[in-house]
């Protein structure tokens, strides 16, 4: 079939216009309904047509009467409307009406949906190894018809035909009589094209890298081993297989095999079914989880032959829009059927093909897929998707080891945070902690604990750099800030002593440890000191109040909230830790009474950007606690994350870490 004519329009969708041929013709009858778009409009519309055709009939013309141009007429208007309802998916408008002219007469069908950009599919060839389901309806239309196109109007398409008293060049008319002969005429209008192997050969030759480019692509970007092993299903079916199963399996597991012990749950987990009928999937999906590849011993190369899953129908109405009869004839998965056996009278199967994913030498599973009608795969596929195979374990390794790396540093967050923040007497507490990358260790980390003699310590603090370097570094100063708080350090004390603990040898170790970690250090990599900005203070209660001691070495100034609104800084800045060697450090005491918030952040708070201003700009968090006066720590802690979080247009860029400590 040649190109799809079609021409544009700018008529509004009422009008009887019908594009390519004379609107002005004199009508006879005319039959118009909107049809939902739904798998019901097609028989819906046959029902109409039908009626219609049947009152023109017995006013004449004669032609309506013989039989072939009613049967043309309903042929047509299912295909246009199935057409409609599958690639457009929204409602349609049929019109079909009586034409009369001088020299012949003519039925005209006119189909339209609300999907102008999406244009309805032609009968060129097909491309090798897709399933041939598309096309075929509009080639039997151009048969039938003596004229047929597209009208394209404004927010809707319109695909018509015209189909003459006198049949067209090619298609003889009929009576009963010839019934059999003219149906084997429209199903040889339906059949699929002879696939030809130089066809094959070129489109294989052609689309092959590029199918191989895009499914690397794609596959790539996927850090879940199921979401790969989906869409694997996906990129195969239909374009080189009828089906495809994608079992997982433990690595250590599917090592040298698997034992026949299925129920002991050492075997594969069958993670992805897919075929081209949604309909068949889930018998399809209990027929494989009955008989699961079993590989031998040893890693195979390439695909092995795989038993084709046997699927008993219970039911007539498990066939699908492609089965009408029930036959199983659409779906291609073999087995046992209740009338016809799988494909008919010829009982005929197909074959499948199963290939081990096998990534750095370790087994992740096996793939399998299936073709009906085949005695056997051509060369160019069986080759296609064992590259496409290979791609897949690489996916699927890729997407584990992220998993593996993800759980370690989940683990190690956990490890690297308290858990549980130490409840105050006579203190409310709020605490926010955000950081940036949710799968791996944060820069920033907090502490609340009781250090013993009634006092109780707090820290906020952030590490330079992130991930594993970071980790390490909170990993040795948390546990000594505890460690030296119960030995009845004071705060300044505190900070001297860690301030000489990150610049003496324990460094050196760190840094080695977090390269281990990451990878060899580069030429001329040596340790590198890790600075450390940390907000550090304690507590003792006395009877009105609490007395409050702290430093901050490098970190963004603590704020006081006074209870009529009033805010100020309670800390002078200081070096970081882990810069100058006996740097000394010194503490500010003050009182919390009833009423004061203590407010201390990260610099993910301060420094958050909106183009070029930063969040305390102008003493932006100052004013921000301003605003919060008479709330209490919660609701404090609420109000300014929320105010963070606004001021930029895009997600932070930075952990983020709040506390609130409030005097009740």
């Amino acid at each position: 079939m040649g190109a799809i004519p079609t021409q544009r329009e700018n008529l509004p969708l009422a009008s009887d216009a019908s594009g390519a041929f004379d609107a002005c013709a004199p009508e006879r009858a005319q039959v118009r309904a909107i049809l939902a778009g739904n798998p019901l409009a097609p028989g819906s519309a046959r029902a109409l047509v039908r009626a219609a055709l049947v009152d023109w009939a017995e006013q004449g013309p004669p032609a309506l009467r013989t039989g072939h141009l009613a049967d043309d007429v309903l042929l047509v208007v299912s295909e246009l409307v199935t057409n409609a309802v599958v690639h457009a998916g929204t409602d349609v408008e049929l019109v079909c009406r009586l034409e009369e002219e001088a020299a012949a007469g003519a039925v005209v069908v006119e189909v339209s949906d609300q999907h102008p950009s999406r244009a309805p599919r032609d009968g060129g060839p097909e491309p090798a190894y897709e399933t041939p389901e598309y096309g075929r309806g509009l080639r039997l239309v151009a048969t039938l018809a003596e004229a047929w196109g597209v009208t394209y109007r404004r927010g809707a398409k319109a695909v018509w035909a015209r189909l003459p008293f006198e049949p067209p060049d090619g298609v003889e008319a009929h009576d009963d009589a010839c019934a059999p002969a003219y149906a084997l005429g429209v199903a040889e209008i339906l059949a699929p094209e002879q696939q030809r192997a130089e066809r094959d050969g070129d489109w294989l030759g052609r689309g092959a890298l590029t199918f191989l480019a895009e499914a690397s692509d794609l596959l790539a970007g996927q850090l879940d081993e199921d979401l790969v092993a989906a869409l694997t299903g996906q990129l195969l079916v239909p374009r080189l297989a009828d089906w495809c199963a994608v079992w997982l399996e433990d690595e250590a597991t599917g090592r040298g095999g698997w034992s026949g012990d299925l129920a002991s749950g050492a075997g594969p987990r069958l993670a992805r079914v897919w075929h081209g009928s949604e309909n068949v999937i889930e018998e399809l999906r209990r027929a494989l989880e009955k008989d699961p590849p079993r590989p031998s011993e040893g890693i195979v190369a390439g695909p092995v032959p795989f038993p084709w899953p046997a699927v008993a129908w219970t039911g007539d109405d498990s066939h699908g829009p492609g089965d009408p009869c029930g036959t199983g004839d659409a779906y291609g998965i073999g087995g046992s059927y209740k009338a016809g056996g799988p494909y008919g009278a010829g009982g005929s199967y197909g074959t499948a093909l199963a290939y081990r994913l096998v990534a750095g030498g370790r087994p992740l599973g096996t793939l399998v897929i299936g073709r009906a009608g085949l005695a056997r795969f051509p060369d160019e596929v069986t080759g296609l998707v064992e590259d496409l195979s290979r791609r897949v374990a690489l996916a699927i390794g890729a997407a584990r080891q992220y998993a593996r790396q993800a759980t370690i540093s989940a683990v190690l967050q956990r490890g690297l945070l308290p858990g549980a923040v130490a409840e105050i007497p006579g203190v409310r507490s709020a605490l926010v902690y955000e950081p940036r990358d949710k799968g791996g260790p944060s820069g920033d980390f907090y502490d609340l604990f009781p250090a013993g003699d009634g006092r109780w310590c707090f820290a906020v603090g952030d590490v330079q750099g992130k991930g594993p370097e970071a980790a390490v570094v909170i990993g040795l100063a948390r546990p000594w800030l505890r460690l030296l708080a119960r030995e009845g350090y004071r705060v300044a004390d505190v900070l001297d002593r860690l301030n000489q603990l990150l610049l003496d040898d324990a460094t050196e170790a760190a840094d080695a440890s977090a390269r281990a970690l990451v990878g060899p250090a580069a030429h001329g990599d040596g340790p590198q000191t890790r600075f450390l900005s940390l907000l550090y203070g304690e507590l003792a209660p006395f009877d009105g109040g609490l007395s409050c001691t702290l430093a901050s070495a490098g970190h963004p100034l603590p704020l006081l909230l006074g209870p009529d609104g009033d805010v100020r800084t309670v800390a002078r800045p200081q070096t970081l830790l882990g810069v100058v060697e006996d740097e000394t450090y010194t503490s500010e005491t003050f009182e919390l009474r009833p009423g004061d918030s203590l407010l201390c952040v990260t610099d993910g708070v301060t420094e958050r950007r909106s183009g070029s201003r930063q969040f305390d700009d102008g003493d932006g968090l100052a004013v921000a606690l301003a605003g919060c006066a008479g709330l209490d720590a919660e609701l404090i802690a609420e109000r300014i994350i929320g105010l963070v979080h606004e001021f930029g247009g895009h997600p932070p860029e930075d952990d983020l870490a709040l506390l609130v400590l409030q005097a009740e």
